[in-house]
């Protein structure tokens, strides 16, 4: 499934154009290496996302090219989530 697309259908972007404006500017990586919006996502394959002050690292669990609203949380599991705090500069994190 295409980067842009799984970004939508699993609800980390609100729309496909957001996922590809995302990937566009570099700021979505697979496995470690930048991501184009045409991408593959496969099963098990580490995303991670930069979204201004917070970087999300996601495992894909499951592909799917329509899900509700209540599933869609069901197709990823957060690995890893950072937010940089901008009075400080300091780092928070959240493992999982």
């Amino acid at each position: 499934m295409r980067l842009d697309k799984y970004l939508k259908v699993a609800r980390i972007s609100k729309r496909r154009a957001v996922g590809k404006e995302l990937a566009d500017n570099d700021r979505v990586l697979i496995n470690g290496r930048k991501a184009k919006p045409s991408s593959e996502v496969k099963e098990g394959d580490l995303v991670t996302i930069f979204f201004g002050q917070r970087e999300l690292t996601i495992r894909v669990l499951k592909l799917a090219k329509q899900v509700s609203k209540s599933d869609a949380a069901l197709m990823f599991e957060i690995i890893e989530e950072k937010v940089k705090n901008e009075d400080n500069f300091e780092e928070s994190e959240r493992n999982i």
